[in-house]
């Protein structure tokens, strides 16, 4: 495949078609893609996407340094034979896979991580889709551009240069209901705003205290009492996909 991509864009009678690239091609450093990549909490199970990936450096070094799999997407062939072309040198190719796409229709969906190098104003349009697609848990890193007003979970600075972090949030908005371990009904209602959530509960159909609430990717923690002399009940519930999969209450005292 490789091999034919050289010979089409070798061959002169090929007219080159109009490309119009929303993000002009600026290589990251190595100590910045180290600190994505850490940032990230790389591992060999992952599966990364790097939108926009220029020469494919991001999905190269992780490929080597972690053994992922890892997908380049790019817009611009010379970039996608020039990004081959470097990962054969690395040794990699057979864990990586550069896609000649845009990014905007670009399907990530099977991603676990996600590496942007892009704009702020592009990363506001791929926001919507990274939340809906992607699953929670699912790790976002962008270099030097953030997301706007979904905060980041995370910030690191390398040299001046701000390195972003996002957990996907499940969508946790909404009505649920669940029976304990000891056969109190519960009852809850959330509002979301990204990883932020509020919320009331009832127990056993009684209004009760809710004393911590906190989203993280797939798992929602929460405390909650019957009244304030109660003992305080700890759970956590996971989701996935706009469905409630399973309630573990927790053992403060483990």
């Amino acid at each position: 495949m490789f091999k034919d991509l050289i010979n089409d864009l070798n061959d002169h009678s090929i007219v080159e078609p109009d490309i119009f690239l929303d993000v002009p091609f600026v290589p990251s450093d190595e100590r910045v893609i180290d600190t994505m990549l850490q940032l990230a909490q790389t591992g060999r199970k992952d599966i990364l996407y790097d939108l926009g990936c220029g020469d494919g450096r991001i999905v190269i070094a992780a490929a080597k340094k972690y053994r992922c799999t890892s997908i380049g997407v790019e817009l611009d062939p010379l970039r996608v034979a020039d990004a081959m072309e470097q990962a054969g040198h690395a040794g990699v190719e057979y864990l990586v896979d550069f896609v000649e796409e845009d990014l905007f229709t670009a399907d990530f969906s099977q991603a676990t991580i996600v590496t942007l190098y892009l704009m702020d104003t592009i990363n506001a349009i791929l926001r919507p889709r990274l939340l809906q697609e992607l699953r929670p848990g699912a790790r976002i890193v962008s270099h030097a551009f953030d997301m706007g007003d979904w905060e980041a979970d995370e910030i690191l600075h390398v040299g001046g240069i701000k390195i972003y972090k996002w957990i996907v949030p499940a969508q946790v908005a909404g009505e649920w209901e669940w029976e304990g371990l000891d056969g109190t009904d519960y009852r809850l209602q959330l509002k979301q705003r990204y990883q932020d959530v509020s919320g009331k509960i009832w127990m056993n159909g009684k209004p009760a205290l809710l004393t911590d609430l906190y989203l993280s990717g797939d798992c929602l923690e929460l405390s909650a009492q019957a009244d304030a002399a109660s003992p305080v009940i700890s759970s956590n519930l996971y989701f996935d996909h706009q469905e409630l999969l399973s309630v573990e209450e927790v053992d403060e005292e483990a």
